[in-house]
């Protein structure tokens, strides 16, 4: 894999949400790293997932896409992803694909765990 295509996902949990913390570049490529893992998160039954975005340098369509792909049978069935401290050049494609009304995008993890936290 070349420097460029470097990718990966670490989980944590806190008081039932599991936290992703997402590094380097997230494409067509990687993509189904994070999918895995989300599926995952699911099949276990989780419902609620805070992604921290603060290590992660790129994010392509496809990345974009495996966020779209589970938000409707998350929030179905109670539960939600969060997303925190995303860097200016990830949060703008975020934000060109309207992505801000779609989720909550908050600067600190802290504020995305109060958010679930409030929805309780």
């Amino acid at each position: 894999m070349s420097e460029k295509n470097k990718f990966s996902v670490s989980i944590s949990e806190i008081d039932g949400i599991k936290l992703l913390y997402l590094s380097g570049f997230l494409d067509a490529h990687t993509a189904p790293l994070l999918e895995n893992k989300i599926s995952e998160i699911i099949r276990a039954g989780e419902n609620k997932i805070l992604v921290n975005f603060k290590d992660l340098d790129y994010i392509s369509s496809a990345g974009l896409g495996v966020f779209m792909a589970f938000i409707e049978e998350l929030r179905q069935s109670g539960g939600d992803i969060k997303m925190a401290e995303m860097k200016p050049r990830v949060f703008t494609i975020f934000d060109l694909l309207g992505f801000p009304l779609l989720f909550d995008i908050e600067k600190t993890e802290q504020d995305a765990f109060l958010k679930f936290k409030s929805s309780i």
